[in-house]
């Protein structure tokens, strides 16, 4: 992602309206949603439908591109497993949420996002365009986050050094203060990116796409020129589950989005025809949405899934998102084998950080206002 965001995006900001959940003993009302009956009923919807599940697939199955490909095409969104990454290392960044979201409320507030940047503590860009409020806060990483961890922790970063030395355990021997979580988070986003570009090209594949098709994924068609953001979320334990909202519906502006869910179910995604479908943790998976840059690189052949979290009465629900896109300064449209005489492009270019700023504008809009009314 961008470390500087738009002027669109900067001129939309999001006011940080934070609560602390701990003191509520019941559902305050600028919490409190109600199902609508208008057209944008399946956006507020409390209801959801277990009669299909978000598919699973294991990344080690000699079938999985065309399982990947039957998958983006029907839902936007899978599961994968025996993808490589170490459960060391998503045990670890899932202590790491925990520990910076369990901070006193104010501490947090010291390292809330500004203007000039994406990066920092803060609630969801999105909310500003709901009537009440999300029962759920963040934080976001994008580059190194140490300005903002002296900002958590500015007279002792040993209390936050003794937390990981008790629970990092592949690195407790060698825990000599806080640096070795960044390093942590480092090599998390490393592995990240290494499976957004194996995602990427599995999904690619799926389409016809071959390495030569896409001069932007670099030399050895490994992505790793791609923008990305680690974005930490928590979701406190509510006193009235069935009113609140974790997290309301939208689709992501990225690519691919990568998501470590604890063990404590709320991811919900909908599908046409069918509703919204709770996506239950996976023993060691991982879930892969499919965003909006993506929609359009596949001239609308996969769709970028619309999504939500919902929070649960007496336990706290954790994620991590990997939020992966392409260089900043590639402009994404449709790829050029996947249009011609039969079918037009669908979509105009636009970079990352373009569409990001027009998303803050104009949210769930933002994806047509770059649709093509008429054959360039």
């Amino acid at each position: 992602m961008p470390s500087k965001p738009s002027e669109d995006y900067q001129a939309h900001p999001v006011h940080l309206k934070h609560q602390d959940f701990t003191s509520f003993q019941e559902l305050p009302d600028s919490f409190a949603w109600t199902q609508r009956s208008d057209d944008d009923s399946h956006y507020l919807s409390t209801g959801d439908s277990i009669s299909e599940s978000v598919p699973v697939i294991d990344l080690s199955d000699p079938n999985a591109l065309p399982l990947i490909g039957h998958a983006c095409k029907t839902w936007g969104v899978f599961q994968v497993t025996n993808h490589g990454v170490p459960s060391t290392l998503l045990d670890n960044m899932e202590r790491i949420t925990k520990t910076l979201f369990s901070l006193p409320v104010q501490q947090k507030l010291k390292a809330s996002r500004s203007l000039e940047s994406v990066s920092g503590y803060g609630v969801a860009r999105i909310s500003s365009f709901f009537p009440k409020q999300m029962w759920s806060e963040g934080f976001t990483i994008v580059g190194s986050p140490v300005e903002h961890f002296r900002k958590l922790w500015p007279e002792d970063y040993s209390r936050y050094c003794i937390v990981f030395t008790v629970y990092y355990v592949p690195y407790s021997s060698l825990m000599a203060g806080w640096e070795e979580i960044l390093d942590g988070i480092k090599e998390y986003e490393e592995e990240m990116k290494r499976l957004a570009g194996r995602l990427m090209w599995l999904t690619l594949g799926s389409l016809g796409i071959t390495k030569e098709d896409v001069k932007w994924a670099g030399l050895k068609g490994d992505f790793k020129e791609g923008s990305a953001a680690v974005q930490l979320n928590h979701y406190p334990a509510c006193p009235d589950p069935d009113r609140a909202m974790g997290l309301a519906p939208h689709t992501d502006s990225t690519l691919l989005t990568i998501l470590y869910q604890n063990n404590t179910s709320g991811l919900q995604v909908h599908k046409e025809g069918t509703g919204w479908v709770t996506v239950p943790p996976v023993p060691g998976g991982l879930v892969v949405n499919l965003g909006d840059l993506l929609h359009i690189l596949s001239n609308g052949l996969y769709p970028s899934v619309l999504h939500r979290a919902k929070v649960n009465r007496s336990r706290q629900r954790l994620s991590v998102a990997y939020l992966f896109g392409p260089p900043s300064s590639v402009k994404i449209s449709p790829l050029s084998k996947l249009v011609g005489p039969s079918q037009l492009p669908l979509y105009r270019p636009v970079t990352w950080n373009e569409y990001l700023g027009t998303k803050a504008k104009h949210f769930n809009k933002a994806l047509s206002s770059f649709r093509l009314c008429t054959p360039l």
